[in-house]
């Protein structure tokens, strides 16, 4: 529904000189010129169509309208500024970071403590999801994605490159007497096995395959979830070696090769160009970029 309103401008200026019952002051409180204030007035009583105060010697006075108009925009707005402060104090208070699951999940959000306890008063709101967005039209402040890092009107600082290699259970792995050379992860299912980072691996590995698209297709969205599928001993996954230090140094999962293999993705930290100084966008970067560096290490050069 289309609204019929007056010049905002005018209304401002009138409520003040109503409130006051005097346009010197409601000059002296908006800044204004008493011949501005008077303009403004004139322009609303033009559209209303009918005269809002009375003008007498030193004073003026409000007609009966302009009593009714007077009353209701005081309440509109309060109301707008009520609605105004509301809407400034959870854009400043809350950061909303939309991330990929793998990230979130095997990284972000054990680590995220440090900085809600660095900064309680700024809450954070995550989303997962791998779609590309917007950030100028979304209501998102920050995006975590995988790709090159080059999206126009983005910043993009590097946080940690996918390098990839095949990983298992120690109980899958001993079914088949170990695994010694990659022609052993043959023998096992393959999870994702249309993944492309398997033939790229094999193919480094000095093993070119050429029957992977034979093998069951089976999909999971996600190396969190194909990761739960190793340790469960399902079959074997190709993950990012960095997301999952610890299920390596707990044994629930073991990397048989020392091979990683990388096709020039990464992990990134985005922003619009025109939020690089908004504080709550610059504090989060900051600490990002100094935790990942001191978990993971220095991103290498692109």
């Amino acid at each position: 529904m289309a609204f019929q309103l007056p010049p905002l401008a005018a209304v401002r200026v009138f409520e003040a000189a109503a409130r006051h019952l005097s346009f010197t002051r409601a000059a002296d409180e908006l800044g204004m010129t008493q011949a501005a204030v008077s303009y403004q007035i004139k322009v609303l009583e033009e559209r209303v169509g009918v005269p809002l105060f009375l003008r007498k010697p030193r004073q003026v006075a409000l007609t009966e309208p302009g009593y009714r108009l007077a009353a209701a925009a005081t309440d509109a707005l309060a109301l707008l500024a009520q609605a105004y402060a509301e809407a400034r104090g959870n854009a400043e208070g809350v950061l909303s970071i939309t991330t990929v699951l793998t990230f979130a999940s095997n990284w972000l959000a054990p680590h995220l403590g440090s900085f809600q306890m660095a900064h309680p008063s700024l809450a954070v709101r995550l989303d997962t999801s791998s779609t590309l967005l917007d950030l100028s039209r979304e209501s998102f402040d920050i995006a975590i994605r995988s790709g090159e890092g080059k999206w126009p009107g983005m910043v993009a600082h590097p946080l940690v490159w996918a390098d990839f290699t095949p990983m298992l259970s120690p109980g899958l792995a001993a079914k088949i007497g170990g695994v010694k050379e990659p022609a052993d992860l043959l023998k096992l299912p393959i999870l994702d096995p249309g993944d492309p980072w398997w033939l790229q691996w094999f193919t480094e590995a000095g093993l070119p395959v050429t029957d992977l698209a034979t093998r069951p297709d089976s999909r999971m969205g996600a190396q969190t979830y194909e990761a739960n599928a190793a340790m469960a001993g399902q079959g074997v996954a190709i993950l990012t070696r960095p997301f999952f230090l610890a299920e390596l140094a707990e044994g629930r999962l073991i990397q048989p090769f020392d091979l990683l293999c990388n096709d020039g993705r990464g992990y990134w930290l985005a922003y619009p160009e025109a939020s690089r100084n908004v504080p709550k966008v610059r504090i989060f970067r900051d600490w990002l970029l100094a935790e990942v560096k001191a978990s993971l290490g220095e991103p290498r050069p692109v």
